[in-house]
C-alpha cells in the first residue's frame, strides 16, 4: 500500500520539476518579451494563443478538445522539432507511457497507466495496440519500424475497444503518416547523434502529378557509428563435448567466444514510404500506401544486469551488477555459428527486422454518409543470435546462446459508414476482417552440449522449437449519437462484436540425445484449436455549455485477444493446457474537463478514471528451465486523476508553455502468479500453490509492471525572428517519474528508483523555412531508466525455500544522453 510518506516525497519532487521547468519557460518569456517590443511588419512568428489540435480518435475528425476521450495528440511540427520519430522516444516524452525493446519474445513491452503486455512471449499481443494510417499492427515488432515523415500521433488512454477492436486493453497508439501535398516540395533532413554516431538522412519529394493525382515519397537511411552502450565483456572459452548417444562420450572441444567491441546499438536501417492520392470524382477518393524497411542491430544492445542479490553477477562472480548503459555480452564461437541454423557463420550477435506492407484507402462521400474502406497486407521477419545469459558466464556449463527466425504476415480489411445528418440522431457503423500467421523457430545452446550426429544445423543445440499460429478475426461494431439538446448535450452508446479463432501447432524438433525424452518431448506435436467471443460495450455522455468548456462521463469496456504461448517448452508430461491463455478483459469509468479560457490562451483539461482488469496476461521466465509462459494473473485496478495544460499569451507572441501532473494507483487485485526467480517462501513464494510441485505467489495489493504513482512534466516552447530573414527557436521539456516496478511479478531487486529526465533544442532557419540548423539533446540528465526486466537465465535458485537466493535482474533499458546536429533544406 501506497504510505503517505511516498506520496509527500513524489509531491515534493514533482514540484520540484516543475518549478525547474518553470524557471526555465520564465527565462524564455523574457527573451520573447524583448523580442516581442521590436516592430517587424514582416514577422512570421506565431501570434500567440493556442491553435485547434485535430484527432480521429472516434473514427471521424474532431477537434481534441471537443472529443470525450483522453487523448494526448502530438502535432508533425512537434514531432519534428523534437525528434519523436521512434515509439521508444515517443514514450520517453510521454507520462505514463513505457515501452521496453527486447530482442526476444514479442519485441517490445508497452505499458500505459501500468497496463500492459510483458515482452517475454512472441504468443502474446500487445494490451496498447498501435494504428498506423488506419491499421492495426498487432506485433511488439512493431517498434522496429522507425516512424518518419508523420502527420501526427494520438494517445489514447484506457479502454478503446469500440473503434480500435481487440487488444486495445490499455490504450492505442495510432500513427497517421503525412500525405501528398497540393503543391511541389522536396526536403532533406541530415543528422548526427554524437553518441552513437549515428548518421541519418530523410528525404521526401511531394506534389502534385495532375490535377487529381498526387505523390509523395520518402526515404530514411542511417547507420551508426559509434555506440550508446558499452560491452565490457571478455573473450571466453566455451567446452563441448560429443555425446551422440547414451553412454558414449567422444573427444572435448574448447570453442572462444570473442566479446564485441562497443557493442550497442550499431543500427542499421533503411525506410521507404510511397503514397498516392486521387480524387477519382468529387465524392471518391482513393490513397494508396507501401513502405518497406529493414533494421539491424548489434543484438542484445539495450540489456543491463543492474541488480543482483550481494552486489555481484552470479553467472560471472566479481563482475559488478550496475545502473549503468553497459552490458557483458559474447558472440557464439564461430565455428559452433557456422553449423547452427539462423546463426551468422562469423558468430555475431544480431538481430534483424524486415517488413513491408501497403494499404489502400477508399472514401466515398454522399453528403449526409460516407463510406470508408481500409485495406492492409503486411508482413515482416525478425531473425537473431544472441547471447542469452546476458552475464559472459565464467563457467562453460553456464554459457547460454540461442537463435531463431519469426515471421508475421496479416490481411485485413474494414469497412465502415458514419453519417452527418442535420437532425439529433447520427451513428457509426463498421465491419472488421482479418487473417494472420505467426511462425516461429528457436534453437538454444548451453552446457556445452554437441553431437556430431546431428541433424544439419542441430549439431550444437541442446533443444529447438518450431511453432505457428493461424488466427482470423471478425468483428461488427456501431455506435449511435443523440443530441439530446443541439450542440449542448450529447449521449453516445455503442457496442463491438469480436468473433475470433485461432489454430496453433508446437513440436520441438530436436534435443540432444541426453536430454530427449527425460527432459524435452521430440517430435511430438501439440495443436490447439481455440474460439473467443466477446461483445464489448460502452456509452458517453457529453456536455458542452460553451465553445470552450467540454465535460463528459464515459463507461468503457475492451477486450484483448487470448492466444497459445508460442515459445514455451514442452516436458514428455506437458499438458496441452499448459500452453494456452484466455482473454484479457477491461472495464471501467473515466470523466474528463476539457476547456480553452482566457480567450484560447489557456487549456486546461483534467480526467479521473477507475478500471478493472480482469485475466491479466503476464508471461514469465522460468530461468531455471528456460522456459517462457504465458499465463492469466488475475484481476487488477487502476485508478488515478490526470491534469494538463498548455498556455500561450498573446502577449508574448512565440510562447507555449505546457505540462501535466499525473497520479495512478496500479495494483493487482486477487491475482495467483508464479514467483520471480529465487523468491523465498518468507517472500511469499508458497510452494505447490499453482499446482503439485509448481510455487506461486499472491499478488494482492502488488504494483503492476510499470507503474509509477507520480508522473508529470513540463516544457517551453518559444519561437520569434531573429531578423527579416530569419528565425529562431528554443524549448526544454522536463519528464519526471516517481519510482516503481519493471518486475509484472513483484521482484524487489527490480526497482527503478525516481528520476528527472530533460530533453532541450535549439534552431536556426531561415523565415521560409528553405532552412534550418537544429540542436536537439535528449536525456540530457543522463536518466539510467529501466522500462522492462527479465529474471537472469540461469540464476535465481531455491524458489518457495527459505534458502533462495534471487535471481539477477536483466533491464531493457532506455536510451542514455543522445545530442543531435539536424540541418534541413527544402523547396520550396
Amino acid at each position: 500500500m501506497l504510505q503517505g510518506s511516498d506520496l509527500v516525497r513524489g509531491r515534493r519532487t514533482l514540484t520540484s520539476v516543475l518549478a525547474i521547468a518553470c524557471a526555465c519557460g520564465a527565462a524564455n518569456t523574457a527573451h520573447a518579451q524583448d523580442a516581442a517590443g521590436e516592430d517587424s511588419e514582416a514577422s512570421t512568428a506565431a501570434k500567440g494563443g493556442l491553435s485547434e489540435i485535430i484527432v480521429t480518435a472516434r473514427k471521424r475528425v474532431e477537434s481534441a478538445q471537443d472529443v470525450p476521450v483522453s487523448v494526448t495528440a502530438i502535432s508533425a511540427a512537434e514531432i519534428a522539432d523534437r525528434d519523436l520519430t521512434s515509439l521508444e522516444r515517443v514514450a520517453a516524452a510521454t507520462p505514463q507511457l513505457a515501452i521496453g525493446r527486447n530482442a526476444t519474445g514479442s519485441g517490445a513491452q508497452l505499458t500505459l497507466r501500468g497496463v500492459g503486455s510483458n515482452s517475454l512471449s512472441i504468443g502474446t499481443e500487445q494490451s496498447i495496440a498501435v494504428i498506423v494510417d488506419g491499421v492495426y499492427y498487432g506485433q511488439g515488432r512493431t517498434i522496429n519500424e522507425g516512424f518518419f515523415d508523420l502527420g501526427g500521433i494520438e494517445i489514447l488512454k484506457g479502454p478503446q475497444s469500440l473503434f480500435f477492436g481487440k487488444n486495445a486493453t490499455a490504450g492505442v497508439i495510432s500513427i497517421t503518416t503525412a500525405n501528398p501535398t497540393d503543391y511541389f516540395t522536396a526536403s532533406s533532413r541530415t543528422s548526427y547523434e554524437f553518441n552513437a554516431g549515428k548518421l541519418k538522412e530523410e528525404v521526401v519529394v511531394s506534389g502534385p502529378v495532375s490535377d487529381r493525382v498526387g505523390f509523395r515519397l520518402a526515404a530514411r537511411v542511417a547507420k551508426d557509428f559509434g555506440h550508446l552502450f558499452d560491452n565490457r565483456a571478455d573473450s571466453i572459452t566455451y567446452t563441448t563435448t560429443d555425446r551422440p548417444a547414451a553412454g558414449v562420450t567422444n573427444a572435448t572441444t574448447d570453442h572462444i567466444a570473442t566479446a564485441p567491441s562497443n557493442n550497442g546499438p550499431k543500427e542499421r536501417e533503411y525506410l521507404v514510404r510511397g503514397t498516392i492520392d486521387w480524387e477519382a470524382t468529387d465524392r471518391l477518393t482513393a490513397t494508396l500506401k507501401a513502405n518497406v524497411g529493414y533494421n539491424r542491430t548489434s543484438g542484445t544492445w539495450n540489456y543491463a544486469v543492474f541488480a543482483c542479490d550481494g552486489g555481484q553477477s552470479h553467472l560471472s562472480p566479481g563482475t559488478p551488477c550496475e545502473r549503468d548503459f553497459a552490458l557483458y555480452s559474447n558472440n557464439m564461437p564461430a565455428d559452433i555459428a557456422a553449423e547452427t541454423r539462423f546463426a551468422r557463420p562469423d558468430g555475431d550477435n544480431f538481430n534483424k527486422y524486415s517488413s513491408w506492407g501497403v494499404t489502400g484507402t477508399l472514401e466515398y462521400d454522399l453528403d449526409a454518409l460516407t463510406i470508408t474502406s481500409v485495406t492492409n497486407y503486411q508482413w515482416n521477419r525478425n531473425t537473431w543470435s544472441l547471447d542469452i545469459d546476458y552475464q559472459s558466464a565464467s563457467s562453460p556449463a553456464l554459457n547460454i546462446w540461442g537463435t531463431e527466425v519469426s515471421d508475421y504476415n496479416a490481411f485485413s480489411e474494414e469497412l465502415r459508414v458514419l453519417s452527418d445528418f442535420d437532425g439529433a440522431f447520427n451513428f457509426l457503423l463498421g465491419g472488421y476482417y482479418q487473417t494472420s500467421e505467426r511462425g516461429f523457430e528457436q534453437n538454444v545452446l548451453f552446457a556445452g552440449f554437441e553431437n556430431s550426429e546431428a541433424p544439419d544445423g542441430f549439431r550444437y543445440v541442446a533443444y529447438a522449437k518450431d511453432s505457428s499460429t493461424e488466427g482470423e478475426t471478425l468483428s461488427a461494431y456501431g455506435q449511435a449519437i443523440v443530441e439530446l439538446i443541439p450542440d449542448t448535450l450529447e449521449i453516445t452508446g455503442g457496442a463491438r462484436y469480436i468473433h475470433e479463432t485461432k489454430d496453433s501447432i508446437f513440436v520441438q524438433p530436436y534435443a540432444h540425445p541426453l536430454l530427449a525424452g527425460s527432459r524435452y518431448a521430440v517430435d511430438d506435436p501439440l495443436t490447439a484449436k481455440q474460439t473467443f467471443d466477446n461483445w464489448s460495450p460502452e456509452a458517453t455522455l457529453t456536455w458542452t455549455p460553451s465553445e470552450t468548456v467540454t465535460v463528459y462521463g464515459a463507461y468503457k469496456t475492451a477486450y484483448k485477444s487470448g492466444g497459445f504461448s508460442n515459445s514455451s517448452i514442452q516436458s514428455p508430461t506437458t499438458p496441452l493446457e499448459f500452453f494456452l491463455f484466455e482473454p484479457e478483459k477491461a472495464k471501467g469509468f473515466e470523466v474528463g474537463l476539457k476547456t480553452d479560457l482566457l480567450d484560447r490562451q489557456l487549456r486546461f483539461n483534467v480526467t479521473g478514471y477507475i478500471y478493472k482488469f480482469t485475466d491479466l496476461q503476464v508471461t514469465y521466465l522460468d530461468s531455471a528451465a528456460l522456459a517462457y509462459n504465458s499465463i492469466n494473473a488475475g484481476s487488477a485496478k487502476t485508478k488515478g486523476v490526470e491534469v494538463e495544460f498548455a498556455y500561450a499569451p498573446y502577449a508574448v507572441p512565440g510562447l507555449e508553455l505546457s505540462g501535466s501532473a499525473n497520479y495512478n494507483h496500479a495494483r493487482y487485485g486477487t491475482a495467483l502468479a508464479p514467483c520471480y526467480g529465487g523468491q523465498s517462501f518468507d517472500a511469499g513464494c508458497i510452494p505447490n500453490l499453482l499446482s503439485i510441485g509448481t510455487p506461486g505467489q499472491d499478488l494482492d495489493g502488488k504494483p503492476t509492471s510499470d507503474a509509477p504513482d507520480w508522473t508529470g512534466s513540463l516544457g517551453a516552447r518559444y519561437e520569434a525572428d531573429l531578423n527579416q530573414s530569419m528565425k529562431y527557436g528554443l524549448s526544454v521539456n522536463a519528464r519526471y517519474s516517481s519510482d516503481y516496478l519493471p518486475s509484472a511479478f513483484g521482484a524487489p531487486l527490480s526497482r527503478q528508483d525516481e528520476y528527472v529526465s530533460l530533453d532541450a533544442g535549439v534552431r536556426f532557419g531561415a523565415i521560409d523555412d528553405t532552412w534550418q540548423l537544429a540542436l536537439i539533446g535528449k536525456n540530457l540528465t543522463n536518466q539510467f531508466v529501466a522500462t522492462g526486466v527479465t529474471d537472469g537465465s540461469g540464476t535465481g535458485s531455491g524458489t518457495g525455500t527459505n534458502m533462495a537466493v534471487p535471481a539477477d535482474q536483466v533491464g531493457f533499458i532506455s536510451m542514455p544522453r543522445t545530442v543531435t546536429l539536424q540541418l534541413t533544406l527544402q523547396i520550396p
